[in-house]
């Protein structure tokens, strides 16, 4: 097909590497010891490290945020930008002028009915948007519609009022670009749930992702306004795009923790969501090992209740190691000989995989904490 998608390929850099920037900031509070030294087992520390690579190389993350996304994208996605500048390089100054008058007209008519359906739609709610899909993210796409024409809107008044200044106004640009890269990542992910069959159990994941896009956009756009350096043009703006107010809000906390959820439960949608993530299927692979670990403590879930409910009624004690502890199950009958194997095995499971990697003071030996002691099996019910 040709195509260059210079926009969206500057989308897709800055906000994936932020995003691993993020997640690998996240991952150091939740690994704790395993990611403040290197070594075999403590995997983190080595993608740490290369997250700068991801973020400068390729272009600097602030250099494509403040001016690639929206530099290009107000030109090559406008319907008519792109078309006057090129009619402009025309050598007759007659037929130059009479295409630009045609197409100017064409643009103020687009601007003019971009202002009114933004402002309708933010004082009706997007309710008489048309949208061609239905069911749980029709709102969505209204949604969507009501803020792209916002950021039409957004982006014609700051070529007309700063003109070659915008360039230089980075914080503004940069703002407008996160408009638009936030309403094409929300694209992306309606696209993905429609092109897989509307998949029930991904809806949540949709809210989530689009409901992402949507505060953030709207926030982005909010700040224009807010900071735009032309006297009355951010307060003319906001009373167009948010007439009663900036109502687009996070996802909620009961959202996240259903998605949560959903992720620390193991069977075929978890697999189907993971299925391109590195799982190494050796016996010393440190990230094979968590998923072993998290896999068979899931699978003791019900025991481990079972021998809660029991040391409530006195069969088990509450306190003490769990080797003692199971073998007072197995003596009471709360317990089979093949479930204490399996708590214990997922015990052991669990303890080598919260291991960190320890040197000699000389360096010439790597040590696991497992292999120089054996797990003392604690209280973990």
């Amino acid at each position: 097909m040709k195509e260059k998608p210079g926009i969206v390929t500057a989308i897709a850099k800055y906000h994936m590497t932020e995003m691993a920037r993020t997640i690998l900031n996240d991952s150091m509070d939740i690994h704790s010891g395993r990611a403040i030294q290197d070594g075999p087992m403590n995997y983190l520390a080595t993608h740490y490290l290369g997250i700068p690579v991801a973020i400068t190389v390729e272009g600097a993350n602030i250099l494509t945020r403040n001016l690639m996304i929206f530099g290009q994208g107000a030109t090559r996605c406008h319907p008519y930008v792109l078309k006057e500048m090129e009619v402009a390089e025309i050598p007759d100054e007659k037929e130059a002028a009479k295409e630009f008058d045609k197409l100017l007209f064409k643009h103020i008519a687009h601007a003019t009915k971009n202002t009114f359906g933004a402002l309708g739609a933010a004082l009706t709610g997007s309710r008489f948007v048309k949208a061609e899909m239905s069911g749980a993210t029709k709102q969505y796409y209204k949604e969507m519609t009501r803020l792209s024409r916002a950021l039409a809107v957004s982006a014609d008044f700051a070529m007309l009022t700063l003109g070659g200044d915008l360039k230089r106004k980075e914080m503004i640009s940069a703002r407008l670009g996160d408009v638009l890269a936030y309403l094409y990542m929300a694209s992306a992910a309606l696209k993905k749930y429609e092109d897989e069959g509307r998949q029930q159990q991904d809806l949540d994941y949709v809210h989530y992702a689009v409901q992402h896009c949507l505060y953030h956009g709207a926030k982005s756009l909010q700040e224009a306004f807010t900071n735009y350096p032309v006297a009355g043009v951010g307060t003319l703006l906001k009373a167009i795009i948010f007439p009663l107010g900036n109502h687009y809000a996070k996802p909620s906390d009961e959202l996240t923790v259903k998605l949560a959820e959903s992720l620390m439960t193991p069977g075929a949608h978890r697999n189907r969501l993971t299925h391109l993530c590195y799982i190494g299927k050796e016996e010393d692979d440190s990230v094979g090992l968590m998923e072993k670990a998290f896999l068979a403590m899931y699978e003791i879930k019900g025991l481990e209740r079972k021998l809660i409910q029991a040391a409530k009624e006195g069969k088990v004690e509450k306190k003490g190691l769990l080797t003692a502890r199971l073998s007072q199950a197995l003596e009471a009958g709360v317990l089979t000989a093949e479930e204490v194997a399996k708590i214990q095995r997922a015990e052991e499971l669990r303890y080598k995989a919260i291991q960190v990697d320890h040197f000699s003071h000389d360096m010439s030996e790597v040590r696991t904490n497992e292999t120089s002691s054996k797990p003392k099996l604690n209280n973990v019910a």
